[in-house]
C-alpha cells in the first residue's frame, strides 16, 4: 500500500514538472516580447488550477453524485483521514495521494489553452477562464469518465469506454477549449495576409522549445505509467509504449515535413514527438509495443495536416496546441477501438479492438465519448469565453499587442538590458 502511494506521488511530481515543459515550448515558439506573459500564464495554471480543483473540482469529479457531477468532498471536507491508505476507494491510494495526482492533471488540461491563445489574450481573462476550467469544465469530463458518470455508463454490447491516462479526458478537453478560445480571441495581427494566406511568425528561441519537449517527454513517464495508480508489473510496459509512440511520432513528422517542405523543421518535429505522446496516452495500457509505434506514427502524420488545416480556416494557434492535443487526442481515443489487445481495467475484456476481432462496438463507444466531450467542453468554453469577450474583453489593445504583452501586462521585459547606477 505504501509503495503504491509513493509511486503515484512521484508520478504526480513528474506530471507537475510538465508545467515547465509547456512553458518552455510555448515561450520558445512565440516572440521575445511575450515571454514573461507566457511564463506567467503557465505559473497561473498551476497556482489557480490546483486551488480551483481543491475547492470544487475534486468533488465534482469524484464525489459520488449522479451521472453528470459529484456532490461531496468540496474543499476535501467530509472525506475522513486524507492520509488513510486506501481511503480514496481507488486501489490502495489515500485521498491525499489521489488528489495530488488528479490536481496536476487538471493543471495540464488548462495549460493547453495558453499556447493556442498566446500573444494577444488579456491576462486577467485567461486567469478567469483557467479557474472555471479547473473548477467546473474539466472536472465534469472526469466525472463522466473516471468518476463513473455518463460516459462510463454507456455500453454497446460488451464494449465500454476506455481512456487510460486521458487522450480524451485531458488532452482533447484542453484542445477543444483552446480551439474555442483561439477562434473567439482572433488571429494575431499580421498572421494572415489580405488574401487570407497564412504568414510565418517565427518563435524566438527554438532551443527553449526543444528543451521543453524533452521535459514533457520525461513528464509523460509519470503521466501514463502513473495512471496505473499502483506500483505493479504493468507500469514498465506502459512506459515502454509511451517511449516508443513518442519516438514514432517524431520520426513520422520528420518524414512528412521533410518530404513536404524540403527541410526537417525541428520545431515541427518536437510537436511530432508530443503528438505521439498524446496519441498513446489513452491506449497505453491496452496495446502492444508494435501498435504503440503505429499509433504514435499516425499521430505524427495527423499533426502536420491538422496544423495546415487550422491555418487554412484562419484559426491562429502559435504553438500548434489545438492540433497536438485536440485533434491527436481524438485520434488516441479512437485508436483504442482499432488496436486494443489487452484489458486495461476499463475495457473488461481482451481483444476489444477491431483489428483483433472485437468488431465495431468498441470503436462506436469511443466515438460517442468524443462527441460528448466535444459538446460539453465546446459549449461551456464558448459560453465562458463569450461572456468574457462581451464584458471585460478577451484581447489586448492593438498597441499592446504590437509592443508585446510583457511590459503592458506585467510591467517587465523578459530580456532587459543591464542597468548600471553611478
Amino acid at each position: 500500500m505504501v509503495l503504491d502511494n509513493i509511486w503515484v506521488f512521484i508520478a504526480g511530481c513528474l506530471v507537475f514538472f510538465m508545467q515547465a515543459g509547456f512553458a518552455l515550448v510555448e515561450a520558445g515558439l512565440t516572440r521575445a516580447k511575450n515571454v514573461v506573459n507566457i511564463f506567467a500564464k503557465n505559473m497561473a495554471d498551476a497556482i489557480i488550477g490546483i486551488l480551483a480543483f481543491f475547492c470544487t473540482g475534486y468533488a465534482l469529479a469524484f464525489g459520488g453524485g449522479n451521472d453528470f457531477f459529484g456532490d461531496t468532498g468540496f474543499f476535501l471536507n467530509g472525506l475522513g483521514d486524507l492520509n488513510e491508505m486506501g481511503g480514496s476507494g481507488v486501489i490502495n491510494l489515500s485521498h491525499g495521494t489521489f488528489f495530488f495526482f488528479q490536481a496536476v492533471f487538471a493543471a495540464t488540461a488548462v495549460t493547453i489553452c495558453s499556447g493556442a491563445m498566446a500573444e494577444r489574450t488579456k491576462f486577467v481573462s485567461y486567469l478567469i477562464f483557467g479557474a472555471i476550467m479547473c473548477a467546473v469544465i474539466y472536472p465534469v469530463v472526469v466525472h463522466f469518465t473516471w468518476g463513473g458518470g455518463l460516459i462510463a455508463q454507456i455500453n454497446i454490447g460488451d464494449a465500454v469506454y476506455s481512456d487510460f491516462a486521458g487522450s480524451g479526458v485531458v488532452h482533447m478537453t484542453g484542445g477543444i477549449a483552446a480551439a474555442v478560445g483561439a477562434f473567439l480571441v482572433g488571429a494575431r495581427k499580421g498572421k494572415f495576409a489580405a488574401d487570407g494566406t497564412p504568414r510565418a511568425i517565427p518563435g524566438h528561441n527554438i532551443p527553449f522549445a526543444i528543451l521543453g519537449v524533452f521535459i514533457l517527454w520525461l513528464g509523460w513517464f509519470g503521466f501514463n505509467p502513473g495512471s496505473e495508480l499502483a506500483a505493479d508489473n504493468l507500469v514498465t510496459g506502459i512506459a515502454l509504449n509511451t517511449m516508443l509512440a513518442a519516438a514514432a511520432g517524431g520520426l513520422a513528422t520528420t518524414a512528412v515535413v521533410w518530404l513536404k517542405d524540403g527541410k526537417p523543421d525541428v520545431a515541427f518535429i518536437g510537436n511530432g514527438v508530443l503528438a505521439g505522446l498524446v496519441a498513446i496516452t489513452g491506449p497505453c495500457g491496452a496495446v502492444t509495443p508494435v501498435m504503440s509505434i503505429v499509433i504514435g506514427a499516425i499521430g505524427g502524420v495527423i499533426v502536420v495536416f491538422a496544423v495546415a488545416f487550422f491555418d487554412k480556416v484562419k484559426i491562429d494557434d502559435p504553438v500548434g496546441a489545438i492540433s497536438v492535443h485536440g485533434v491527436v487526442g481524438a485520434w488516441g481515443v479512437l485508436s483504442i477501438g482499432l488496436f486494443a489487445r489487452y484489458d486495461d481495467a476499463f475495457l473488461g475484456r481482451e481483444d476489444a479492438g477491431l483489428f483483433y476481432g472485437g468488431g465495431f462496438e468498441q470503436l462506436a463507444v469511443q466515438a460517442i465519448m468524443i462527441l460528448i466531450i466535444l459538446a460539453w467542453v465546446g459549449v461551456m468554453s464558448f459560453l465562458v469565453f463569450g461572456a468574457l469577450k462581451a464584458t471585460i474583453g478577451l484581447r489586448v489593445s492593438e498597441e499592446e499587442e504590437i509592443e508585446g504583452l510583457d511590459v503592458p501586462e506585467h510591467g517587465m521585459a523578459g530580456y532587459s538590458s543591464d542597468i548600471t547606477y553611478a
